[in-house]
Formats: structure tokens, C-alpha cells, sequence
């Protein structure tokens, strides 16, 4: 499905198979979640689902933890890039409006600094966003209350969507009744959406692990372009 941006740029985006933007269309929120082990691209599918919110109009506020901004606006560059065929996000200026980049160092996180510092930027007209990606929370030192309370922010804030990312291992093999795998085992019931990125020899896969409002059904494999991480057609 394409969305077309500022200065009639189409941007074909395979993610919208999931069925997701109708669900932000209608007002709903949601609360989703990426899992993978170290390296395999979940910031490529956070930076997909917030470029679709900024396409439709919406603002997203991409909190990195642990990573500079350049090197989250340059997953924004390569990923717009290769939805337009080339055609870098600078050059559409209407999108780039869309989106602030707010970064924490991984020991700094939590729930009040990030209302803390979203309430400034609201407080004075600088930027209230309605989507909020989440890239690098510590699941494993955090607990299910930590959690519950960044959903309750979701509602606070009047934000359509939420995406956090989760770091998996190989050697943990606790999972939960709904297949969520560790650290996000025991968390998995606030979420809406879950993801998991599954390499299988030469092959990614997406595995949709649970989503309440998706066009496609839980259990359902999607196959990534392992060079990419965009859904492969078909």
C-alpha cells in the first residue's frame, strides 16, 4: 500500500500488510513490541512503523536510549530511502516536521524523565507527538510495574501508538503461555501488538506472535529481505 508524501513522493511501505495505520486511523491505541536478539533489525521495523505514522500526518516522537541521534536519523535516511527510491528525508520537509528524535543514556531511562522532558516540549508549543517509539529499554532490569506505568502514560499523553524493542537470547528459554519469549515473558498482557524477528538459516522471518486488531492473525510468518528488514511481497 503507498502513501503519498510531501511534493507527491510515493512511499510504498510493506509494513502497512500488518493492517496497523487503519487501527491509529480510528483513534485507537495500541501498545507494540519488537523482539530479537542483538543486531537482527528491530530498529529497522521501530523506524517502518514510525515513518508510517509520519506519512499519515502524525507527529512521532523516537526516544533512543544508548544511541546517538545521527545514528537514529540515518535508520530513518536508509529505511525513507529505500520506500522512495532513493529520495533521502531531508528532502521532504512536510515529514521531517513529523518527527523529533529525543535520546537517554541507557543507565538514565525511566518514566519520569521522559514526562519530564515531553512536558517541557509540550508546555511551550514546541512538540506534542501521537506516536512514540521506545528503542532500547532494559526489559531485563525493569518490572511489570515499570511497564504498566509507560502504558499509563500512552493513555495520559493521548498517544495512538507505542513501539518498544526488546533485546531476546538465545540461552533463555522462558516464554510465555502466548509464546512472548524472555525478557518480555512476563510482560507480554500489556501489550497489543508483539513482534519477533526469527532468522532461520539464510531466511528472516517475522513471527506474529499476538495482535488484537491486525489484518494478519496471530501465528501468522511474515518474510523479511534479510538485506532491507522491509516485508517481502508474497
Amino acid at each position: 500500500m503507498s502513501v503519498m508524501g510531501d511534493k507527491g513522493t510515493v512511499v510504498n511501505n510493506p509494513i502497512r500488510a500488518l493492517g496497523l495505520d487503519n487501527k491509529a486511523g480510528d483513534g485507537l491505541q495500541s501498545m507494540g513490541l519488537v523482539i530479537a536478539r542483538a543486531g537482527l533489525g528491530k530498529t529497522a521495523i521501530l523506524v517502518q512503523f514510525a515513518l508510517d505514522c509520519m506519512l499519515l500526518g502524525n507527529k512521532v516522537l523516537h526516544v533512543s536510549i544508548g544511541q546517538s541521534v545521527d545514528k537514529t536519523r540515518k535508520w530513518y535516511d536508509d529505511i525513507l530511502s529505500l520506500l522512495t527510491d532513493g529520495e533521502k528525508l531531508e528532502s521532504i520537509p512536510a515529514i521531517m516536521q513529523n518527527r523529533m528524535i529525543m535520546t537517554f543514556k541507557e543507565t538514565s531511562f525511566n518514566k519520569v524523565k521522559l514526562e519530564e522532558r515531553l512536558d517541557d516540549l509540550v508546555k511551550q508549543d514546541i512538540y506534542k507527538p501521537e506516536c512514540l517509539i521506545i528503542d532500547g529499554y532494559d526489559f531485563e532490569n525493569n518490572d511489570y510495574a515499570s511497564m504498566a506505568e509507560l502504558r499509563g502514560f500512552m493513555a495520559d499523553h493521548g498517544l495512538k501508538m507505542v513501539w518498544f524493542s526488546a533485546v531476546s537470547h538465545r540461552e533463555d528459554t522462558r516464554i510465555s503461555a502466548n509464546g512472548v519469549p524472555a525478557p518480555c515473558h512476563e510482560v507480554d498482557d500489556l501489550f497489543d501488538i508483539v513482534l519477533f524477528i526469527k532468522p532461520e538459516g539464510d531466511e528472516m522471518k517475522l513471527d506474529i506472535l499476538k495482535c488484537d486488531d491486525c489484518a494478519v492473525h496471530p501465528g501468522t510468518t511474515l518474510h523479511l529481505d534479510p538485506a532491507t528488514m522491509l516485508i517481502q511481497k508474497g
